[in-house]
């Protein structure tokens, strides 16, 4: 049987028994640190309740500094369609004067990270996007969760789940051997889903119909980039630059010579927090984000993407010829996995149709945005205008489990829906209102035992946007 690769057999055999150090109990357990953790742990907090939260890298941020997705997408509505070919700046150009939908934790991470002068503020200008500085969003956030009384487990990733009376306990893997947390609600932030799939709530997989997910992507940081000579050239060549897309004459002949495989129809790029540096996200590579031999395979081929979009860049691209990959992703960012079944499953048509629910607890205007789980091509479907859809309450309540609430992009969703409120802004605003409800539901006793309206009500406090 091979090392690397799905077993071919189902061979299985016992570990040996493990005791797991009992770490404490608390009111809230919020595992995962990414954005929906981030405004979980800071939600549940401001609400009053006792929250540590679990974060299996060694700093917080999840996507935003271990995968380097920069900058964070737009919070706000859409009003009209994307400008005809030209460059401005390197931002995406498909907004003008939006208004924004997402506010709490997330407008006030926007505003620090400006003052800290880690990150552009979003405007017309940016497209509205938020381009940022991945290691001072990680010291950012740090304080933030420490102002606010947070308490931080790093370096521990969760593997079992077991229910009692009182309390349900998560356990984690660590380099201190198993660690065992108590709680009276869980907020599961994993963006895999992994808390509510080992407590046994029902999850879907993928489209209907192949249960294919949309590909992994290792994001990658260019540094030495001569903006003046890049904008020369797009401005000579306005056909070969569409918003954020393009160079598709530099692509056709670099890859006629030989010198370049692009998995992707185009090549996208990000301005960042600082002139000299873009953000590139043009790798590409196909697999289940929650399958380890997927993952492996997954992070060796998207290094040699990454590679090799960057030899390009040094080497046909006008800006570039001084500039070099100065770092990648810790790990391949995955789109999409688990989607938790809850209470009320998101679907495409509620996006599109800038749905509105009475428990509404958080918006988005993101468009839906599948990239491609087969090969080429990303499908964009924007939303009307001036437009944006209501996230329920009840996609945050995984099916029978009364102590956990989901938070991010495995939230109770379609494949469609998905591909909309996966953003990070979005994770960040159901973070939000899953850890206030997970307070209320420590002090109420389950989940289903907390009002909607205490949970709107509390996070109309905290600034939240619910319309």
């Amino acid at each position: 049987m091979p090392f690397l690769g799905k077993p071919e057999t189902e061979e299985k055999i016992a570990v040996p028994p493990l005791q797991a150090l009992v770490v404490g109990s608390t009111d809230v357990l919020v595992v995962g640190g990414g954005p929906a953790g981030i405004g979980a742990a800071l939600g549940a907090s401001r609400a009053g309740a006792n929250v540590v939260l679990a974060e299996r890298y060694g700093f917080l941020g999840g996507a935003s500094t271990v995968g380097l997705v920069i900058p964070f997408m737009s919070a706000h509505t859409q009003e009209y369609e994307f400008r005809k070919p030209g460059i401005k700046d390197l931002y995406p150009s498909d907004h003008g004067e939006g208004t924004r939908v997402i506010d709490g934790v997330l407008l006030e991470l926007v505003n620090r990270l400006v003052k800290e002068g880690g990150a552009i503020e979003p405007s017309e200008h940016t497209g509205y996007v938020m381009p940022f500085d991945p290691e001072i969003m990680k010291i950012t956030l740090q304080k933030m969760l420490d102002e606010s009384g947070v308490e931080i487990l790093l370096h521990s990733t969760a593997f079992a789940f077991e229910r009692e009376q009182d309390y349900s306990t998560v356990f984690f893997h660590s380099k201190s051997g198993p660690l065992a947390i108590r709680a009276r609600c869980i907020v599961d932030c994993t963006g895999d889903g992994d808390v509510a799939a080992l407590a046994g709530a029902p999850y879907k997989i993928g489209r209907e119909g192949d249960r294919l997910v949309q590909p992994m992507t290792l994001y990658f940081r260019m540094v030495g980039f001569e903006r003046p000579a890049f904008e020369e050239y797009v401005r000579k060549h306005p056909e070969q630059w569409y918003g954020v897309f393009g160079l598709w004459d530099l692509i056709e002949r670099a890859t006629a010579e030989g010198n370049l495989e692009l998995p992707r129809e185009d090549l996208l790029m990000f301005a960042t927090a600082h002139d000299s540096e873009v953000s590139v996200n043009s790798t590409r590579v196909y697999g289940l984000g929650v399958d380890t031999f997927d993952l492996t395979s997954g992070e060796l081929e998207s290094r040699k993407q990454a590679h090799g979009v960057s030899e390009f860049l040094k080497s046909y691209v006008p800006g570039f010829e001084n500039s070099y990959l100065v770092q990648s992703g810790v790990q391949i960012c995955v789109r999409e996995t688990r989607r938790i079944l809850g209470e009320y499953v998101l679907t495409g048509q509620d996006v599109m149709e800038a749905a509105n629910f009475d428990d509404v607890i958080a918006r988005c205007s993101y468009p839906i945005d599948i990239h491609n789980p087969k090969g080429r091509g990303t499908r964009i479907e924007r939303l009307p205008p001036g437009e944006a859809y209501d996230i329920p309450l009840r996609c945050l309540k995984p099916l029978g489990c009364d102590d956990i609430l989901t938070a991010g992009r495995c939230i109770s969703g379609t494949h469609e829906a998905h591909a909309s409120y996966r953003i990070m802004p979005a994770a960040m605003a159901t973070g939000q209102a899953a850890g206030v409800c997970a307070a209320l539901a420590s002090w109420a006793g389950k989940v289903s035992q907390v009002r909607t309206a205490d949970v709107q009500s509390v996070l109309l406090k905290q600034g939240a946007n619910l319309g």
